[in-house]
């Protein structure tokens, strides 16, 4: 199998861009704001343009995009870590198998029950469930299947995504039946040789057999899938092109491109020495940058921003083309119920953000988001090509919007304070003003009565 990942295409794509001009700059920007999204030779382009002006163009026109097809919603989720057992050694994590001094922990189906009810008892309604690549498929399967019948009070979770060890195309069909949103899974570099060098032993060593994950997750029946570069393992800017040809590499063959695009950070993680000297240290301006073309480039996706970064950070990204955030983050299994400062020697990384969720949903609601835990489209059945109907041309804020509306609401009437529900009351009346088709709003204001009458699980 031939790999879709060139280097040395790549490599000579950079090198010939890059000293791009102020036009070539301006024009790939006015590419970008036809939502078309760019190729790997106008993200090459911006990629290396270091005028401070134009920079701030394309952030300005990140943050547009954004907007233009999702409106200004933030969904919000949680991880849920069930096991930090491994069989890999990846010198960046604290999970590594080689790590005897960690904490291992394996929940039980009861311990994973009583950290969802935890969640739910938070307000969340989506998660993702992470496991170490030592669980099999029965057990994580279990745990899905633990995590729906989870009911607390009002509140269920709604849609499980999930981040486990590439699968074979008959493990992806069962994870496919036991109802899961979107399967998540990064390459963590592109770079091949980098790739070899920090994954020491372990299946994950096979740079290939991950490579075409996503292949087959979709050739199982999985549309909904989520890629990712771990930066800070090499050079950003060829990160970003190669993350970018598994896009038109997706596309091309099934006609779908990734529904969510990650850009975790390495940070400091337990007895990772790696982790602590990231061999391409990502700087805060060159992160900006990189989320910001990922947006212009893949104009679709959802960006996902982690907690791995600090609150002043998370703030500016949030400008620039983020669409979902986890809040109120713990990186090790079991640990909803403890401090987080008593997880540094369980836990996969350190957080950056540790911010309680309601104080996480308050300071974006102060800054002009809604906060929303919609889980319509999976439910509606819009996945996959379904989603990129509404998505590619603008059409999903139409529902984005009501229904970032409907589980706000939902939220501030069951587990609101009464502050943020008098700040959250002024954030939904804006956004209502946002609802163009008179329809959507009437049906919206209908939704919205019916709810204060006592219903829930109300979306369009």
């Amino acid at each position: 199998m031939k790999e879709f990942i060139d280097i040395k295409k790549i490599e000579a794509l950079l090198e010939k861009k890059k000293n791009p001009s102020d036009f070539e700059v301006n024009k790939v920007i006015a590419k970008a704001k036809k939502l078309k999204g760019l190729s790997p030779v106008d993200a090459a382009v911006l990629l290396q343009c270091r005028d401070k002006k134009l920079t701030r163009r394309i952030f300005k026109t990140a943050r547009e995009i954004k907007e233009d097809i999702y409106g200004r919603r933030l969904v919000l989720f949680a991880p849920l870590y069930i096991s930090n057992f491994c069989k890999n050694s990846c010198l960046y994590c604290a999970f590594r198998r080689d790590n005897k001094a960690l904490k291992r922990r394996k929940l039980s189906f009861e311990e994973i029950r009583k950290e969802t009810k935890m969640l739910i008892g938070r307000g969340h309604k989506r998660l993702l469930l992470v496991a170490g690549e030592e669980s099999d498929l029965g057990y994580v399967l279990n745990a899905i299947k633990t995590v729906y019948k989870t009911k607390f009070r009002n509140g269920e979770i709604r849609r499980v995504n999930v981040n486990v060890a590439p699968l074979s195309v008959e493990g992806f069909r069962r994870l496919k039946k036991a109802g899961i949103g979107t399967f998540q899974m990064f390459q963590e570099t592109y770079h091949k040789p980098t790739y070899e060098k920090v994954h020491v032993s372990g299946p994950k060593k096979d740079y290939t057999w991950r490579l075409y994950a996503m292949d087959r997750a979709q050739e199982a029946g999985i549309d909904d899938v989520g890629i990712g570069v771990l930066f800070g393992l090499y050079d950003y800017r060829f990160e970003v092109l190669a993350l970018l040809y598994h896009v038109l590499h997706l596309e091309k063959k099934f006609g779908v491109g990734p529904h969510t695009v990650s850009v975790p950070r390495i940070e400091p993680a337990f007895n990772a020495p790696l982790s602590k000297k990231p061999p391409f240290k990502v700087s805060d301006e060159d992160f900006k940058k990189l989320v910001a073309i990922i947006r212009l480039a893949v104009p679709y996706t959802g960006i996902i921003l982690t907690t791995r970064e600090s609150h002043k950070l998370r703030d500016e990204i949030f400008k620039l083309g983020v669409s979902q955030i986890s809040a109120g983050s713990r990186t090790s299994p079991g640990s909803y119920g403890e401090n987080v400062k008593n997880q540094p020697r369980s836990a996969q990384f350190s957080l950056g953000d540790t911010r309680t969720q309601p104080e996480i949903i308050k300071d974006i609601s102060l800054k002009g988001y809604i906060p929303s835990f919609c889980t319509a489209c999976y439910r509606r059945g819009r996945t996959g090509k379904a989603f990129m109907k509404f998505a590619k041309p603008g059409r999903i804020k139409d529902l984005c919007i009501p229904n970032s509306i409907l589980t706000y609401k939902e939220y501030l009437l069951d587990y609101g304070s009464p502050d943020l529900k008098r700040i959250g009351a002024r954030v939904i009346s804006k956004q209502l003003k946002d609802i163009k088709d008179s329809k959507i709003l009437r049906k919206t204001l209908l939704l919205l009565e019916k709810m204060d009458g006592g219903n829930r699980d109300l979306y369009l």
